[in-house]
């Protein structure tokens, strides 16, 4: 089953409230996604489902604010052999916080001081029972679904030669970089776990429409790979993690991105205030984001515009 997660101010709540304890929230509602898009929405307190197209309604995270949000770095083989680096023999972790979390169809803000943001396009884990020191051969009974997550980088902040004018070295640590406002784009589909038997096969792609150039409007494919190419799979990042983390229902384990992110092209590209992003993983979905600078007279908070 996959459930979407929708705004609704003042309504009567989700079909779904509690999927696996994972709590919606005030204003939300989480409905099953059927196969010809629509989602079941409750018409009234205690009333009905309804179906409606998933495009009239407003998305919201899949998870709207995980308490804790666990990436893991260079997990992809095809993206270590990119940058010509060592395969890692363990995971590399890095955390984000809630406050870069953000729907589809909200921006992205570039916030001041940086000009190389770069996207990453990811498969997330969410955690549906609570899971300390668990072994690889149970980590799968902790899962309560997959989600997709752009994991949006400063680059030049993060100390990427590459995104650095000459003579800077960045910040020399990833927090800044990686855990601004609006850097976590997270997908309104939750695909439950038996929707996705084997999450180490799935496609996962991700696009660049430019707002300017040559190409402008066009959908110019970044990243085209799968998750098999992952050199540490979901059950060894659960034993990982949780072997000193303890995850809780609705933390997320973004679990790595594939090749072709901007910064290691030739030359490297960055995203723009007015470029659309896109990223995609093969059974779940999509999560689409425009670009827009902090300057932008319509920003008014962490992910949040006034009315175009």
């Amino acid at each position: 089953m996959r459930l979407f997660s929708y705004r609704d101010p003042g309504g009567p709540g989700s079909p779904y409230p509690s999927a696996g304890g994972l709590s919606t929230g005030p204003g939300v509602g989480l409905g099953r996604l059927h196969d010809d898009g629509t989602v079941e929405v409750v018409s009234a307190p205690g009333g009905a489902t309804l179906r409606r197209p998933a495009g009239e309604l407003r998305p919201a995270p899949a998870v709207p604010r995980p308490g804790k949000i666990v990436c893991v770095g260079l997990n992809y083989r095809d993206h270590v052999a990119e940058q010509g680096v060592e395969t890692p023999t363990r995971p590399l972790l890095f955390a984000k916080f809630a406050n870069t979390v953000i729907a589809d169809g909200e921006p992205i803000v570039r916030p001041p001081g940086t000009v190389a943001l770069d996207l990453e396009a990811e498969l997330g884990v969410v955690i549906g029972v609570r899971a300390s020191r668990v072994p690889r051969e149970a980590a799968m009974a902790h899962v309560l679904g997959y989600v997709v997550v752009n994991d949006v980088t400063a680059r030049d902040w993060q100390g990427n030669r590459a995104a650095l004018p000459p003579g800077e070295r960045g910040d020399g640590q990833w927090l800044r970089a990686k855990g601004s406002d609006t850097f976590c784009p997270i997908g309104p589909v939750l695909a439950l776990r038996d929707a996705i038997p084997d999450p180490g096969g799935l496609r996962i792609r991700s696009w660049r429409i430019p707002s300017t150039g040559p190409r402008a409007g066009d959908e110019v494919p970044m990243q085209d790979s799968t998750t098999a190419q992952m050199i540490f799979d979901v059950p060894a990042l659960i034993e990982f993690v949780s072997a000193v983390i303890t995850l809780e229902p609705g933390d997320v384990i973004s679990t790595g991105t594939p090749a072709g992110v901007g910064v290691f092209r030739d030359p490297p590209v960055f995203l723009e205030p007015g470029d659309r992003v896109r990223c995609e993983v093969e059974g779940i979905g999509s999560v689409e984001n425009t670009v827009v600078d902090w300057s932008d007279p319509r920003v008014t908070g962490a992910g949040a515009t006034t009315p175009a």
